[in-house]
């Protein structure tokens, strides 16, 4: 008798195990299609990510790999590619261009040279991450390549020191590295490249830096004219007078005046006045005799702009 009773409930737990068994396997066949729209969704929502972040950052289709062993190295060239120029940060007060872009001494001078101090503050002149650090001594010297969202690669060499670091991130105007007379030079300048797709591209063409702005909210590269605008830049943005100025100008002080020195008696092309901590825009104006309005012209700003701590301000 007892015998039968444990056959019996042997029967009812395997019974049990069975049909528990059953509907475990029917419930994971019910979840399966569950789990397939779930990674459909998710493969959509990466997708739609990338897109977004590559409709952010245009350097994303532009270049297919990273590394940090070349400066620049050619890649595949758009035939045109539109260039956002917006949040920007000049590269150094310094509005003297000592030697443009182009042919210079039997080769050719794939940047612009800006007069600076060893010492002087560098930045970054748009959002991006650097791509390089490095030391050349028969050429760059210190310097320094950044990749950048709007597509652009900037190299920045003869630093007499790099303050950043290869794979870091950077905001337009962070400070980068300082002024020097490294590498294949023969004077404390900064020379400052602009590069798509690893072709230089004239920054006179992007930059003015007399006027320390650039030429526009953006810029349309067009692989065959730019030869020509190129010229036109260096004849409009170019150095001046053979690249020689007082050193007021290059120091960027309250007062600047742009003048050459072979030249006393010329009057100044232009005043600008250096931002200080708490200033505005109304108290610039009453300082130098003129209006907000006026200043808002001369700068192509609106009376709300932010002012920002040793930004230079034409006035007259």
């Amino acid at each position: 008798m007892q015998r039968q009773n444990l056959l019996k409930i042997l029967f009812t737990l395997i019974t049990l195990l069975t049909l528990t068994s059953a509907k475990a396997q029917d419930m994971l066949a019910r979840q399966a299609p569950v789990d397939r729209k779930m990674k459909a969704v998710d493969t959509l929502t990466l997708k739609d990510l990338i897109y977004r972040e590559q409709a952010a950052s245009p350097a994303a289709d532009l270049y297919e790999g990273w590394d940090n062993i070349y400066a620049h190295r050619a890649t595949e060239m758009p035939d045109s590619f539109l260039i956002d120029l917006q949040d920007f940060c000049m590269p150094t007060p310094s509005r003297i261009v000592t030697s443009n872009f182009g042919a210079r001494w039997g080769r050719q001078h794939k940047g612009i040279d800006l007069k600076v101090y060893t010492g002087d503050t560098i930045r970054s002149a748009f959002k991006g991450k650097v791509r390089m650090v490095k030391y050349e001594r028969k050429g760059y010297g210190n310097y320094i390549v950044i990749r950048h969202d709007n597509g652009l690669e900037t190299t920045y060499a003869h630093l007499s020191k790099s303050l950043v670091s290869e794979e870091q991130d950077v905001e337009a105007g962070d400070v980068i590295g300082l002024g020097g007379n490294t590498g294949r030079s023969t004077g404390s300048h900064l020379h400052f490249e602009t590069r798509l797709c690893g072709m230089a591209i004239n920054p006179a063409i992007l930059f003015d830096f007399r006027n320390q702005d650039v030429v526009a909210d953006t810029y349309l590269f067009r692989k065959a004219t730019h030869s020509e605008e190129s010229k036109l830049a260096n004849a409009v943005r170019g150095k001046v007078n053979g690249g020689q100025y007082t050193r007021e100008q290059v120091t960027g002080k309250e007062e600047v005046i742009v003048r050459s020195v072979d030249n006393d008696e010329a009057q100044p092309r232009s005043r600008y006045h250096k931002v200080k901590k708490g200033e505005t825009l109304s108290t610039i104006a009453k300082k130098h005799g003129t209006t907000v309005s006026k200043l808002c012209k001369l700068n192509k700003i609106s009376k709300s702009k932010k002012l920002k701590l040793g930004q230079l301000i034409k006035y007259s």
